[in-house]
Order: structure tokens, then C-alpha cells, then sequence
């Protein structure tokens, strides 16, 4: 150790007297070296006064080679002595040395301007103007290329093709006198500036550095691990998953093999126990609903006429029963001129627009599902009906602005319908503005108007979207649904089914939450009412908000204050077995005394909407109610659009992903997870 300090010792010691001169200790200097000569210690010769001669001599250096014209010994000084960091990044020092090259550049002009020459000297100073015309024209294609796009600098690009620049009067001021004396001036400050600045003492140049590069490598630990965090949570999501599903498969299997066992010992399995074992084998909506369609008590299907000891039989009917379901080959339909389309929607007359917006959601809400419709769907995404990927200003999607009640009602149509299916929403949530259109006509259109129930529906599918909740929230959404909500009287089912889904969804976030903190004895006097509604198909959504919000302490508090567990008891004695379980999940939530655990339901979860990629409906009420007939002569629908629109290939059949498995909850517990009413409604059945 000492062995170090001494290798490096008068190379320390000559840093900290050059820091105290620096400061002007000046007492401090004198005694410092007093005392390293009184012990020996060599000190290396730096003063001030020589630092400054240092200084003062290379800008007396870089102005002599200016005035000379000497580029060659000026940019080597420059280079050397100007910082990279100050040459790169300021944009004095580009502009400086932008008008540096123009001086070099024409410097052989200005000295020759006026004086006779010789043929051989004129022939000398062609060759060396013509080199320095052409380093000056290697800048500005180089390094000067960076200013091109500046008013101020643009005519100079123009100065290395011009025969006779003396003459030109773009260029008549640079060969003035002041010109070149105002410019010597402008470099002799800025050199005295940045050299001084450079000046620093090499023991704080040492903290600096020390000091910067600590905190960036803080930042890059801290960045890291909140990375790792973020893949922890992930890979433990998708282990819990993988778990969940391994033992869901063995008690499936454990349930096969004990059926096949019976079987074959002649054992009669009643339709209801394979229908339970489908189920639970293939626990996506499309499966249960294949399982469910399929009849097990008809002869043929099931096992109840079987030979005891058939024991192929027997195999082969389970092998059957388990067997993909063959669904029937459905066409695509006729690709369409989407760049027609598109012109017509904005160029065109109020009525074309309107059967032009019904027949391209006739087109999604009436295709097969499956591939027809994803087909479709991908169609219209690729081409970029709704210019969801453009920002140009009068857009498909501005048609909601329109004057025209049809057209605005038509286009809220063809959003909700594309909002119905998860590619849709994911389309829809490319287009920042769409959120803040929506939310405007929703606010502005008559409460009876089918084009609010239409953007009323698309918002609340939208809200399956995790950051397009966090933007409703933020707009202060749930303050505008709970008014709403206090007068039910002239509301359709579906808007207040799609109004309190909404607001459950925008309820189930910790955001949400705390906004409903904020007016909570009004959200929980609007919800206490809708648990008593006659609509019965609002009940879930109604008890699955309520459950949420009452994780917060406050609101618990609230809750308490206006007894509404005496009020939800009265519920309890009118309602099904469902809702009775739902309300004393409710009354447990109330009673609890647990603070908000805001890690249980972050905000800065992954960013990916798994949460909603199945929740795929597409409702009858999309087209209800059509307002639009045609008059004879008038094409609509499909045929107007394969007659006038047809198109060469814009069809894409859309890759074929695997469902992401639904996370099912039990139909006891109030809902914890965002849904919509079509959705839940064929997913859980009332």
C-alpha cells in the first residue's frame, strides 16, 4: 500500500497544490510547499502563472494562423485545444466553425482582390484557391451537412459553385473588412471562454467523473432490477398457469381412466359425468359451447346402449367423444378497393357514406366466425379503414364529427363493432385520439340516441384495455357514469348494463378506486339502488364494483356510516342463490379491516391485455334498429360493395393463434376482472 502512495505520490501532491491555486489559497500555497520542502517531497512545476501564459499563447497561436490564412496549423490548434464535446454538441462552436471555413475558403479572394499578379503567380494561386474551394465543399458534404437545414447557412452551401464569388451578391458581405475582423473578434471570445472554461483542476475533474459515473451505474442497477422484477412476476404468472393447467390434467385424466375402467366392467357413465369431464378439459368458450351443443343422451352418442363386454367399442366412443369437432369449410369473401372506400367515406355525400359504413359492418357483424370473420377483420386492419395508424385530418374516424346524425350513428356502429373483437380493440387503441372522440360525443348525444349506446358499448370494450383504462380514468370517466347512473328511468338495457360494466371495469383498477374515494357516498347510494333494479343482467357488474371499491378503507368507512350491510341483507332475502353469494362475499368485504394492497392489482403490471384476449362478441344490438332503408335502384350491403368496390387481394387470411386461456372465477364471487355484457352473458350463463 505505502509502495503506491509513493509511486504516485508527486504526481498527488502536485494535483492538490494545483487545486489550491486554482481556489486563490494563496497563504495555503505557500505554506503547502513550505512544508513539502521541509520533508522532501518533490512537487511538480505547474503555477497559475504559467497556466495562464499557456493559455493566452495558444489563443495568440490560433489568431496568428487566422490572420495569415494558415488553415492547416489553425484546425490542428483547434482540434487540439477545443474540446470534442464543445465542437459536437454547442451550437456556438458549429456556427463558429461554419463561418471558420468560409474565411479559409475565401481568404486567397480577399488577398488577391485588387492586386496585379503575374501569369505563374495567378496560376499558382488558381491551383491553391481551387484546394481550398474543395476541402470547404468536402465540409459542408461532411461534418457542415449537419447545419444545411438552417436559414442562415443554406445560401453558403451554394458558395463552392459559384465562378466568382466577389460579384455575387449573395456572398458581397463576406469579402468586406468588418466581415473578417467581426469574426476574428467572435473567435478571440469564444477562445478565451472555452479555454478558460477547460482550465479545470485535474483533482475536481477526478470527483466529477467519479461522481457522474456512480450515479449512471446507480441508474443502471436500479433500471436492471426493476427488469428483473418485472420478469419474476411474469415467469411466476406463467408457472402458476402452467401448474394450474398440469393439475387440472391430471384430474382429468385420473377421471378418464376411472370412466374407461367402468365402461368396460359394464358399468353404465350417465351423459352429465362426460359432459363434466369436456368441460373441464377444454375450459374455452368455443369448447364449452361445442360441449354443450352436443346431445349425449341420443343413441350413438353416448354410452348407455353399449355391450358390456365391448371393450373396443367402449375405447373407441371416448376417443370419439374427445375428437375435434369437423366444422365446415366457409368461403372468404371478395376482396374490396379499400383506397376507393376510403375516399368515398370522406369525399362522399352524407347517404353514400351511411350505407357505405352499414354494409362494411354488415360485412364483419354477419361473417362466420372464425377465419371468414378474422379474415375480414384483418382486411379492414391492414388497409386501415379507420386510418387508426394516420394522423391526417379529415379521417374515417372524424365521420363522428359529421353534421349528420346517420353518419355519426353509423360510424359509432362500425367502432363498437370492431371494438367487440380483441385484434379490433388493439386496432382502435393504435389512434390517440379516438379515446377523446368517443368520450366527446358520448357526452354530447341525446341519452336516448342509438349513436351513444354505440360509443357507449365501444368504450366499455375498450376498457378491457388496460391503458386505455388508465386514460378513462385519468378523464375523470367515472365521475360522468355515476351522474348517469342516478337516473335509470330513460336508459335502454343496454346502455345501463354497458354503463355499469364500464364502471365496474374502471373500478377494479387502484387508479379507479381512489377516484371512486373521492365521491363515495354517491357512488355507493347510485350502486345500493341498481343492486334493487328490475334488470337483473346488472346485478353482477353492480356487486363486482361494489366488492372492489370497498377494499378502500374510506370508502368502507362510508359504507358503514350509511349501514349498508343492513341494506344489502335485505337483497339477500329477495335474491337467487347466486346473487346471495355474491353479497356475502360483499358484507365480508365490508367487514374487513385490511388496508388497500395496492401491489395486489398494480398499475404497472405488464403491459399486454392478456386479460381480454378471448372476450370475442359480437351482440345482436350492433344492428338494431337500422334507420337506413334504400329507395329503389339503390344498392346496399354486400352487393354494394362487391359491385362498386371490388378489389384485387387485399384479403389476408389471418394466422391462426392458440385462445388464450381464460382465467374463470367462480360464479359465486363477484366479478374481478374486467368483462363486457356480451361477453359475460355467454360466458356465465344467468
Amino acid at each position: 500500500m505505502m509502495g503506491d502512495v509513493l509511486a504516485y505520490e508527486a504526481e498527488l501532491l502536485g494535483m492538490v497544490k494545483e487545486y489550491l491555486e486554482f481556489a486563490e489559497f494563496e497563504e495555503t500555497v505557500k505554506s503547502f510547499t513550505k512544508e513539502c520542502k521541509i520533508k522532501g517531497k518533490s512537487l511538480p512545476k505547474t503555477g497559475g502563472g504559467s497556466a495562464k501564459d499557456s493559455k493566452a499563447l495558444i489563443i495568440q497561436d490560433l489568431l496568428t494562423s487566422f490572420t495569415d490564412g494558415d488553415q492547416d496549423v489553425f484546425f490542428e490548434l483547434w482540434e487540439e485545444h477545443i474540446p470534442p464535446s464543445v465542437r459536437d454538441n454547442e451550437a456556438v462552436a458549429q456556427k463558429l466553425e461554419f463561418y471558420l471555413h468560409i474565411h479559409f475558403a475565401i481568404f486567397l479572394l480577399k488577398r488577391s482582390e485588387g492586386k496585379p499578379s503575374s501569369s505563374s503567380t495567378h496560376s499558382y494561386n488558381k491551383v491553391a484557391l481551387d484546394e481550398r474551394i474543395s476541402r470547404f465543399k468536402m465540409y459542408l458534404e461532411t461534418k457542415g451537412a449537419a447545419l444545411s437545414q438552417t436559414t442562415e447557412f443554406l445560401p453558403f452551401y451554394a458558395l463552392p459553385f459559384v465562378p466568382n464569388p466577389m460579384i455575387h451578391p449573395s456572398f458581397k458581405e463576406l469579402f468586406q473588412d468588418s466581415w473578417e475582423s467581426d469574426l476574428k473578434m467572435t473567435l478571440e471570445d469564444f477562445l478565451s471562454a472555452t479555454l478558460k472554461a477547460s482550465n479545470t483542476p485535474r483533482l475536481l475533474t477526478l470527483y466529477k467523473e467519479n461522481a457522474q459515473c456512480s450515479q449512471e451505474m446507480l441508474q443502471q442497477l436500479h433500471q436492471q432490477l426493476v427488469e428483473s422484477e418485472r420478469k419474476t412476476m411474469t415467469y411466476l404468472k406463467r408457472f402458476n398457469k402452467i401448474q394450474a393447467d398440469y393439475h387440472n390434467l391430471i384430474g382429468v385424466t385420473a377421471e378418464l381412466v376411472d370412466s374407461l375402467e367402468a365402461t368396460v366392467n359394464g358399468k353404465m357413465i350417465t351423459p352429465e359425468d362426460l359432459q363434466s369431464v369436456c368441460v373441464r378439459l377444454f375450459s374455452n368458450q368455443m369448447m364449452q359451447s361445442v360441449v354443450h351443443s352436443i346431445d349425449f343422451t341420443r343413441p350413438g352418442t353416448g354410452y348407455c346402449c353399449m355391450s358390456p363386454c365391448d371393450d373396443e367399442y367402449a375405447s373407441t366412443m371416448l376417443r370419439a367423444s374427445l375428437a375435434p369437432v369437423k366444422v365446415q369449410e366457409v368461403p372468404l369473401l371478395p376482396s374490396l378497393d379499400y383506397e376507393k372506400l376510403k375516399k368515398d367515406l370522406v369525399d362522399g355525400n352524407n347517404r353514400l357514406k351511411a350505407f357505405l359504413l352499414q354494409a362494411l359492418r354488415w360485412r364483419l357483424t354477419t361473417s362466420h366466425p372464425g377465419e371468414q370473420r378474422d379474415t375480414v377483420l384483418q382486411a379492414y386492419i391492414n388497409n386501415d379503414l379507420l386510418d387508426c395508424y394516420s394522423n391526417v385530418q379529415r379521417s374515417v374516424l372524424m365521420l363522428l364529427q359529421s353534421k349528420n346524425e346517420v353518419v355519426r350513428q353509423y360510424t359509432a356502429r362500425l367502432i363498437n363493432a370492431f371494438a367487440s373483437l380483441a385484434e379490433g380493440r388493439l386496432y382502435l387503441s393504435q389512434n390517440p385520439r379516438l379515446l377523446r372522440l368517443l368520450e366527446e360525443r358520448l357526452k354530447a348525444e341525446d341519452k336516448d340516441s342509438l349513436t351513444r349506446e354505440n360509443v357507449l358499448g365501444a368504450l366499455q370494450k375498450l376498457s378491457l384495455r388496460r391503458a386505455l383504462q388508465s386514460a378513462m380514468i385519468k378523464h375523470e370517466l367515472i365521475l360522468w357514469l355515476v351522474e348517469g347512473l342516478k337516473d335509470t328511468d330513460c336508459m335502454s338495457d343496454y346502455t345501463l348494463a354497458y354503463s355499469v360494466a364500464l364502471l365496474m371495469n374502471l373500478c377494479l383498477r387502484s387508479s379507479g378506486k381512489k377516484m371512486c374515494a373521492k365521491i363515495a357516498n354517491e357512488v355507493l347510494r347510485v350502486l345500493s339502488d341498481l343492486l334493487g333494479h328490475e334488470n337483473h343482467e346488472i346485478h353482477p357488474y353492480v356487486n363486482g364494483a361494489l366488492y372492489s371499491i370497498l377494499a378502500v378503507p374510506s370508502i368502507r368507512e362510508e359504507a358503514r356510516a350509511m349501514e349498508m350491510e343492513d341494506i344489502l341483507r335485505c337483497y339477500i332475502e329477495e335474491g337467487n342463490a347466486d346473487m346471495i353469494q355474491q353479497i356475502e362475499f360483499i358484507i365480508k368485504q365490508l367487514k374487513s379491516e385490511e388496508p388497500l394492497d395496492d401491489s395486489a392489482e398494480s398499475d404497472d403490471e405488464e403491459k399486454e391485455d392478456n386479460d381480454e384476449e378471448d372476450h370475442n362478441s359480437m351482440e345482436a344490438d350492433l344492428d338494431k334498429d337500422e334507420v337506413l332503408q334504400p329507395q329503389e335502384g339503390e344498392l346496399t350491403g354486400e352487393k354494394l360493395l362487391t359491385t362498386e368496390y371490388l378489389g384485387i387481394m387485399t384479403n389476408t387470411p389471418k394466422a391462426k393463434k392458440k385462445p388464450f386461456p381464460g382465467v374463470h372465477q367462480s360464479i359465486d364471487e363477484p366479478l374481478q376482472r374486467p368483462v363486457t355484457p356480451g361477453y359475460h352473458k355467454a360466458a356465465y350463463p344467468m
